[in-house]
């Protein structure tokens, strides 16, 4: 028996938790066919996509790209008795969201539904918007359970009817957050089907490089190396930070480095220009993994000024913070929910409010006096790291939950 693993689009460099756990699931035993919704993007690739022996199969990113196949899967599905209670919870979905995505994923669940295998005993999708929706209908269709792994935009910016149908059809559903967990299961008829299953950090991937060098202080001749991984979006806030550096006195010699893409870059580097502060930036794009492990170990604080958009979306717990700890790299974060679930301001790092570049320029000036005190606090977030976010640890009821259907 195998499961059918629904994903957004694969692989991505911004989403390499969802690799991680793959590529667990396969050395656990367990049968896996990967259909991705998009081709990938991304110039760049993580190594852990290579140890992953399954191959991904595109369905028509959008329909017109394989009208055949739509076809072809059409004429087969029709007649099955799961076809039409797939097309009534479809239409009903329609009615509330009439929008070229929704009809375009009624198309690509019937090619998903004509194209898995036999074998398929569960299909599981990650995020509970688009991909579940296409899991949930060719599900209905081939008559098989479906679940989903949900994790931050799409918990917090999809409509509660939908939340509450596909929480009241589906067979369970993991989430990454006990923030995340809360909301879900509050809003599930049966709470108990929600699982909070933490991602958790590869150690392999992320070897401990062992405490930091002890420095009495930072000589106000050295360069103090800031920096942030996370796509140029709207709630990764680095907007703030940009306005946060231009508050640090002039006696700081620091310099930050920026690692992503995303459609907020342009506004951004016209900010730091804007801010006259360009020449102290490098903005690095997206970076291969082996990269940025050289930049955690040699940077001198890590900054994600995440914030909670107008439409809702937001962070749960990024695995970048996850990253950038294993390497005892000192952390500043704001206050939300998810990240305060890793971090324990004063203890492991320090978190701020969000939208405050006041506040958080005030913290980067104290992380950047007190050497011994973020040395401290980046040798607790490590080692918390190690006793309760192992990723090998963390998945085990995931596995679980996957082979139930074996």
């Amino acid at each position: 028996m195998s499961v059918a693993v629904v994903l957004k689009g694969y692989p991505r460099l911004s989403e390499t938790f969802i690799a991680q756990e793959i590529l667990s699931l396969e050395q656990s035993g367990l049968t896996l066919e990967l259909f991705s919704l998009r081709h990938p993007t991304d110039t760049e690739s993580h190594p852990i996509h290579t140890q992953i022996k399954t191959p991904p199969r595109y369905l028509p990113e959008y329909l017109w790209h394989g009208p055949q196949r739509v076809f072809r899967a059409w004429r087969k599905l029709r007649r099955l008795p799961g076809y039409r209670k797939a097309r009534a919870l479809w239409l009903q979905d329609l009615r509330r969201d009439f929008s070229p995505n929704r009809i375009r994923r009624f198309g690509q669940a019937l090619v998903l539904a004509q194209e898995m295998s036999s074998a398929v005993a569960l299909v599981y999708a990650h995020f509970l918007h688009t991909p579940a929706s296409v899991a949930r209908y060719a599900a209905s269709m081939r008559g098989l359970p479906w679940a989903f792994s949900a994790h931050a935009k799409d918990i917090w910016t999809l409509p509660e009817w939908e939340k509450r149908e596909k929480l009241r059809d589906c067979a369970w559903g993991v989430t990454c957050t006990e923030m995340g967990f809360a909301h879900l299961a509050g809003l599930s008829d049966e709470g108990s089907a929600i699982t909070r299953v933490y991602h958790g950090l590869d150690e392999r991937r992320f070897p401990d490089p062992g405490p930091r060098p002890k420095d009495s202080a930072t000589p106000s001749t050295d360069v103090f190396r800031i920096l942030s991984v996370g796509r140029a979006v709207d709630k990764k806030g680095f907007d703030i930070l940009i306005d946060a550096l231009a508050l640090l006195p002039p006696e700081i010699k620091w310099h930050w480095r920026h690692v992503g893409s995303g459609e907020r870059l342009g506004a951004l580097k016209e900010q730091a220009v804007h801010r006259a502060l360009d020449d102290r930036i490098s903005w690095m794009g997206p970076l291969a993994q082996e990269d940025i492990l050289e930049l955690y170990r040699h940077s001198d604080l890590f900054v994600l000024p995440s914030r909670i958009t107008a439409l809702g979306d937001r962070d749960g717990l990024p695995n970048v913070l996850m990253e950038a700890a294993s390497q005892r790299l000192p952390l500043i974060a704001t206050n939300l929910p998810g990240i305060a679930e890793f971090i324990e301001s004063g203890k492991d790092g320090t978190l701020v409010p969000p939208e405050d570049a006041s506040s958080l320029a005030d913290a980067i000036i104290h992380v950047w006096r007190h050497a011994d005190e973020r040395s401290l606090r980046a040798n607790s977030a490590a080692e918390k790291l190690k006793r309760d976010f192992s990723h090998s640890r963390a998945i085990q009821p995931l596995i679980a939950l996957l082979k139930s259907h074996h």
